[in-house]
């Protein structure tokens, strides 16, 4: 087994909290917002997530790396979270799946990894202290330049970074031949929402997150889908215009995580940032109309402002589901067109199951949407 680094390392937070501990390899200060998931497996498909995209991410669960990494999970083509802090991070790992070692395929990506650090506390501190941004360097303590970087650090409110992660070109995923036809939006679509399209026998046209909703309306499809991303939903000005003309033209229309935020802002809704956000696979989320409860996976920072009674300022927006425990809008659809949204994720990846059956829910809103279009259908 291969030792420990011994380079020492920290994590500063703006607040002036020091962590220590050690990278393991050599990297250049990084700054971004620190945030902590509860995930105890699915390592992978977190750090490839493109809804982390500008976050250093802290594991709560003790090892990460124990099964190394392979080629069928990822849900985007590389590591997209800017830092990684680990109590263990494992050298070795046992798989019949693998491909690599974490750290390999990490550092490849010039993703900083720190171990060694006490992530319950870290974790607690963020908690009570709310996410902030934090500079990960070389040392025992931070140097001037370490600090200088913490302060010149953006903070996430404001940022449109989904335009940073979108695909530059219109691609398509799935037979040709499907029954069906989807165009996503991908303001950082994860991959396995896109297996999941295929697997109910949809073909998926992915569009980059600027696309004009003409555009979208020229290549008819059956539905239309708005994806996961990063960043403040706010700041991503330019989608309501296309969500509420592929809308008015009574398009389905099914949002998830930032999809569901800018829906909510669409129809006059806003949205704040919350204290620390939701991540991981363990969130109870209660649906209003039968007072069911999903165990969800989640990965945002921010939330539509509401309750269970109401969405202010959105009176043509229904609220469907709520977080059971902050009481946080989780859900929504729009009261006379066929549109709806959740803030979490049924298509995990990783995390509970509970949620797939909302991609059934979409595609017999697109089946309705077909029979209308061809009575003959």
């Amino acid at each position: 087994m291969t030792p420990p680094s011994s380079i020492p390392g920290f994590l500063l937070l703006e607040d002036g909290t020091l962590f220590r501990g050690r990278l393991a390899a050599s990297f250049a200060d990084t700054v971004a917002e620190v945030v902590f998931t509860t995930n105890m497996t699915g390592y992978q498909e977190t750090f490839s997530d493109p809804s982390y995209r500008g976050q250093i991410v802290v594991m709560t669960a003790p090892m990460i790396g124990n099964y190394g990494i392979n080629l069928e999970d990822p849900e985007s083509a590389r590591p997209q979270v800017a830092g990684v802090v680990v109590r263990e991070l494992s050298r070795t790992y046992s798989s019949w799946r693998a491909s690599g070692d974490l750290l390999t395929w990490l550092s490849a990506a010039d993703v900083p990894i720190l171990e060694g650090v006490d992530t319950r506390q870290l974790t607690k501190h963020l908690r009570s202290a709310g996410v902030m941004r934090g500079v990960i360097g070389a040392g025992v303590d931070a140097s001037d330049a370490a600090r200088q970087a913490l302060e010149a650090c953006p903070s996430m409110e404001g940022l449109d970074l989904a335009s940073g992660v979108t695909t530059a070109e219109r691609y398509q995923w799935g037979a040709d031949d499907a029954e069906y036809h989807i165009v996503a939006y991908d303001f950082g679509i994860k991959r396995n929402i896109l297996r999941l399209f295929e697997a109910h026998d949809c073909r998926v046209t992915v569009v980059p997150s600027t696309t004009a909703p003409e555009e979208v309306l020229a290549l008819r499809p059956n539905g239309v889908f708005f994806s996961n991303g990063p960043g403040d939903p706010a700041a991503v000005a330019y989608a309501p215009h296309a969500i509420r003309t592929l809308g008015e033209a009574r398009v389905p229309i099914f949002g998830i995580c930032l999809g569901h935020q800018l829906i909510g802002l669409t129809y006059g809704g806003s949205t704040t940032k919350l204290p620390f956000g939701h991540r991981g696979g363990n969130h109870p989320v209660k649906e209003l109309s039968t007072g069911h409860v999903l165990i969800t996976s989640q990965n945002h920072g921010f939330a539509v402002l509401g309750s269970e009674q109401e969405i202010p300022g959105a009176p043509a927006l229904e609220v469907t589901h709520v977080n059971l425990n902050d009481g946080t809008v989780e859900g929504l659809r729009h009261r006379e067109l066929p549109i709806f949204a959740v803030q979490y994720h049924p298509e995990a990846a990783p995390g509970p199951h509970d949620a797939r059956p909302l991609f059934k829910q979409f595609l017999n809103a697109v089946r309705d949407n077909v029979s209308r279009s061809d009575p003959n259908a």
